[in-house]
């Protein structure tokens, strides 16, 4: 795609927001409308998703895929911190352990270089915000809404967010997709925003926000993958890969272990 990264993550969220409009206009009317304080909230952690997006492309467009994916892989370690103050529960020593784990199989996969550092801080910086937005979802879904209402009122939020950055951020400017660009677009719209993020959102039901960014973690492996392959980024795949891949398996599959047996000395 050819556009910057506020105008691709404006055209994204504004198509995904109005294929759920149309689709709960004749689905499910009642849900085209939440409570104000409701609506309000989910407006405003819109707004996080979509400057987590914007960050998540721009830091690619200032380093490369890799040195993007290995910053996002620091969310799960955020998210251990900011799930426990806003559910006001107390951190778990095993999702700092994981965490961590996860950091280093990435930064193994990745080989940082200096020169991406300010990809790498963007990437960061986006890795905080996604660390924010699940716990929130969480907390919708605890109290019952519906993930299609939630997810449309804060595609409309991201879409304020997008707005917002571009007038305020004299380095970007509104652009139009050129006709090679609609169908990649259309692609990550609908498929990757509409359906997985509703799909996310509802999960959240039965998952913790710290379980669902740890899982996202497998992301990097299959984006340096990919990277590889349709970008031709062999130079990320040097030895240490395959170390930093196991690395991540086995911390998607320590941090479950590590609960039960947690819970099994807690009990009396």
């Amino acid at each position: 795609m050819t556009i910057e990264a506020p105008s691709m993550v404006l055209w994204r969220t504004g198509i995904a927001a109005v294929g759920m409009w149309i689709w709960l206009a004749v689905a499910a009317p009642g849900l085209l409308r939440l409570p104000r304080r409701v609506a309000r909230d989910a407006i405003g952690v819109g707004c996080l998703i979509g400057a987590h997006w914007i960050c998540f492309f721009w830091s690619i467009s200032l380093a490369n895929i890799s040195v993007a994916l290995a910053g996002f892989a620091t969310i799960s370690l955020f998210t251990a911190i900011t799930e426990p103050l806003i559910a006001r529960r107390p951190v778990r020593p095993t999702e700092i352990l994981t965490g961590i784990i996860v950091i280093v199989g990435i930064v193994l996969i990745a080989g940082l270089e200096t020169r991406y550092l300010a990809g790498f801080s963007v990437a960061l910086a986006g890795s905080v915000l996604a660390a924010l937005f699940p716990v929130f979802n969480r907390a919708f879904m605890q109290q019952g809404h519906s993930s299609r209402a939630i997810f449309l009122y804060e595609m409309w939020g991201a879409v304020l967010m997008c707005v917002t950055w571009i007038a305020l951020t004299p380095r970007f400017t509104f652009e139009v997709p050129r006709a090679d660009d609609w169908l990649p677009l259309l692609t990550l719209a609908i498929l990757c925003t509409l359906v997985a993020q509703t799909w996310n959102i509802h999960l959240l039901r039965r998952i913790t926000a710290f379980t669902s960014n740890l899982a996202f973690n497998f992301e990097p492996v299959w984006g340096i993958i990919l990277g590889a392959i349709l970008f031709h980024e062999y130079k990320d795949l040097h030895p240490a890969f395959y170390l930093g891949t196991l690395l991540i398996v086995a911390a998607n599959f320590l941090d479950p272990v590590l609960r039960r047996r947690a819970a099994g000395r807690t009990r009396p």
